[in-house]
């Protein structure tokens, strides 16, 4: 059974293109899998995924469509947490969201989603915006 590795932040905006993005997949619910990830890089209330809002939304439209779903949770880098999750739990894609930045803030402020492009060694969608993409 495929599964897909969807890294979510708390950005609402960011997830519902996700789901959007990988309810449109051409697979049937019993084929896929979706495991919901989310990285935490400083947590010290010690929550857990499933406290948070985006993975809650995730879950339940991902399920609505009528996928599987189950949680993970990680601590550390973000890029790199998703990178060694998507290789223990050997996923045949992974799906993260973009964002429209400049050269010049990905330089300065780093890029998850440019990060896990460049290093996985599996597929990766990024769930963008296309109104994003033609703005003027």
């Amino acid at each position: 059974m495929p599964t897909v590795l969807l890294a979510i932040d708390d950005d609402e905006s960011h997830v519902e293109r996700q789901i959007r993005t990988i309810a449109d997949l051409p697979f049937s619910g019993e084929e896929l899998t979706v495991t919901i990830l989310h990285v935490f890089s400083e947590n010290p209330s010690g929550a857990s995924v499933n406290q948070l809002k985006t993975a809650r939304l995730a879950r339940d439209r991902l399920e609505e469509a009528g996928l599987e779903t189950s949680f993970a949770e990680r601590s550390g880098d973000p890029a790199a947490e998703v990178l060694e999750h998507a290789e223990e739990a050997d996923v045949e894609l992974i799906c993260v969201a973009g964002r429209k930045r400049s050269p010049t803030g990905k330089a300065l402020f780093g890029s998850v989603t440019q990060d896990v492009i460049l290093n996985a060694e599996r597929p990766v969608l990024v769930a963008g915006d296309l109104e994003d993409e033609f703005e003027t």
